[in-house]
């Protein structure tokens, strides 16, 4: 069998993170992943014909660009040569995208391979498939594409009817999270976020994104979803989502991740055809690892796939530099913390916001969180970073990344 090589990534940047019906709301993924991807090869000077596929991930899509991977790629200028996919592994896509694209560099399959993700959940589908068929009796029904997908990631015997929320409280109800702890670890997400936005340190990441409207052209190149003005007392005062079926209900909009839009991208290849390209490489795929979980309890799958992934590189904690573990839920983050034995405010966790505070454009968010993660290990000097997210239906994904 032939060895496998290293794979390297290379340029990770993203669009600024737009809130839901916000900045980016008349783009759609296909628009999003155009402008990275065409940003991706401005930045590093990549020759397109030097990429042998494009892996895209996005979780809601329609059928206006399938598949995404191929047909961004091409509106984006690259050759026909350079192939492409698309895929779904839910909040892990992103990430999954990478690692995809990892083992096939590291397989000698490709030299070079762009992994992107993009969502648009401002323009996330309502759907029928009864239309086909003709009118059913009294009217045709849509369903959300946003809704369904969170009720029924877990398939015929695990359904979530309370969608994602549903699951959090579950967590609640286990751990004993209360309320004001999800809070406080909420507004540390946004003070970290808006920190680093007035720090300028999401500049090198970030790509800004012209939009088109009935005033002209306005230029984004900031995240919306971080806020500056937020308090404990501003967050204490929201009312839980599932407040009226559960009296003890703690999830809230303001300690839960947003509904959000963006793109991100990276180019994935070996650390000899970087230098060929003029590349410069930032981090190095050290291992990765995925886990079944419950779905009932889906935001506890980092904990199995992280615990994993660290074996297999032959890690701890204590050996880790930087660890990015996507907020899907503050209880979510919090369960996992618990079970790990990491402090709520350890300062490697989440050094920059995360899902809370930046938002979580779903698809896009792996790349995203690798883009900034990439740039916090290299500003602390460490070496050893991992990042990790649950994922609905049941999942968690981690990842060992080394500073190159």
């Amino acid at each position: 069998m032939t060895e496998l090589r290293e794979a390297v990534v290379c340029s990770p940047i993203r669009t600024p993170v737009a809130r839901f019906g916000g900045a980016f709301a008349s783009l759609t993924a296909l628009d999003l992943a155009t402008r990275v991807l065409t940003a991706l090869i401005e930045r590093s000077g990549l020759p397109v014909d030097a990429v042998d596929d494009v892996i895209g991930a996005q979780c809601y899509p329609t059928m206006e660009a399938a598949p995404l991977g191929r047909v961004a790629a091409l509106d984006a200028g690259f050759p026909i040569t350079a192939t492409g996919y698309q895929l779904d592994r839910r909040c892990g896509s992103g990430l999954q995208a990478v690692v995809n694209a990892a083992m096939q560099v590291q397989t000698g399959v490709s030299d070079v391979v762009v992994a992107f993700g993009a969502e648009s959940m401002s323009n996330a589908p309502y759907y029928t498939e009864d239309g086909r068929r003709g009118l059913p009796p009294g009217a045709l029904v849509l369903h959300d594409a946003l809704q369904r997908g969170r009720e029924r990631a877990g398939g015929r015997f695990h359904p979530t009817p309370d969608g994602n929320i549903g699951t959090a409280e579950t967590l609640r109800r286990e751990y004993g999270i209360g309320r004001e702890r999800q809070d406080r670890f909420a507004l540390q997400s946004h003070r970290r976020a808006v920190a680093a936005q007035q720090g300028g340190l999401f500049d090198r990441e970030i790509v800004p994104v012209d939009v088109r409207g009935r005033k002209g052209t306005v230029t984004v190149s900031t995240d919306e979803h971080p806020r500056a003005d937020t308090s404990l007392d501003a967050l204490a005062a929201l009312h839980p989502a599932l407040g009226r079926k559960d009296p003890e209900a703690t999830v809230t909009a303001g300690n839960a991740s947003g509904q959000n839009d963006a793109a991100a991208a990276c180019i994935v290849t070996t650390p000899q055809r970087a230098v060929e390209l003029g590349l410069t490489p930032l981090l190095r795929l050290v291992t990765w690892a995925v886990a079944g979980v419950e779905p009932e309890r889906f935001g506890i799958g980092p904990v199995p796939a992280t615990v994993r992934a660290l074996q297999r590189a032959g890690l701890t904690f204590d050996d880790v530099d930087v660890l990015e573990l996507n907020e899907a839920f503050a209880v979510q983050v919090l369960a996992c913390l618990d079970e790990w034995g990491i402090d709520d405010d350890d300062p490697r966790l989440n050094p920059r916001g995360s899902g809370i505070s930046i938002g979580h454009p779903l698809a896009a968010t792996g790349i995203r969180m690798l883009a900034t993660l990439a740039h916090e290990l290299g500003d602390v000097d460490g070496r050893y970073a991992v990042e990790t997210m649950c994922i609905g239906g049941g999942q968690g994904l981690a990842a060992v990344f080394e500073r190159a």
